[in-house]
């Protein structure tokens, strides 16, 4: 585990990095510091280390393995998120694994990006989760919302005993919304699609995450898919 950093730049994303593979570490910190505004502020090789590490130091995002000794890259981010203030946690993930996705989901996540993926999108990750709007459009994750979603059903297709329900005070207007955040549309995309300011917009998407109790967009999305509103691999229909 690695000291926090004395020199991150003034406005810079902090970045934790948790991976017990020394190199992959090493190579997320060549390209995350290779950008004028992020910074790697913090390494750690296991989940415990991992809290111990984001618990004494200020950082913005972490990205947190899933497999990992000790302590697992799942129960890491539900203690990290439960902390006072907590910083956004993507984690990183493969198809082999999608049940871990649903679990991070649920441990807090943000939002989950594969380990392969090529650097600008890891990238654009952090800058998305960063600042908290359309963490869902990364085109990594649309594809796991599209393996993780059979997850959320049984056999015959119904919403298994976990999903939740969809509120029964969402408007019409919020449901699209919904669908579209679904489908990985950002906030500029949607208010294209419906031919209103990306500003309505922010305001159907922030009372959806109210009304669905979701902490985050990504968390509305699962919640569309297990309740059945979206279904993996749908086409997204034309707006009215």
């Amino acid at each position: 585990m690695t000291s926090p950093s004395p020199d991150a730049p003034a406005g810079a994303v902090r970045v934790v990095l948790v991976d017990d593979q020394q190199l992959v570490r090493a190579g997320f910190r060549m390209v995350i510091d290779s950008q004028p505004d992020l910074v790697v502020v913090g390494e750690a090789s296991d989940g415990a280390a991992a809290v111990e590490l984001v618990a004494r130091t200020a950082c913005d995002v972490v990205l947190m393995d899933v497999r990992m000794p000790q302590l697992d890259g799942i129960e890491a981010t539900r203690l990290i998120t439960a902390q006072p203030e907590p910083p956004r946690v993507v984690v990183l993930t493969t198809f082999d694994i999608d049940e871990y996705v649903v679990a991070a989901i649920g441990a807090g996540a943000s939002g989950f990006l594969l380990k392969d993926a090529p650097p600008e999108e890891m990238l654009a990750a952090v800058r998305t989760v960063h600042s908290g709007d359309a963490v869902i459009a990364a085109s990594s994750t649309r594809r796991l919302l599209q393996h993780v979603g059979p997850l959320l059903r049984d056999a015959s297709g119904s919403p298994t005993t976990a999903a939740r329900g969809l509120p029964a005070d969402l408007t019409p207007r919020e449901l699209e919304v919904l669908v579209c955040m679904a489908h990985g549309l950002s906030n500029t995309e949607i208010a294209r699609r419906f031919v209103v300011s990306e500003a309505t917009v922010k305001t159907h998407v922030g009372r959806v995450l109210h009304k669905t109790q979701s902490r985050d967009r990504v968390q509305a999305v699962v919640l569309a898919y297990s309740a059945g509103l979206v279904q993996p691999g749908e086409v997204l229909r034309d707006a009215r």
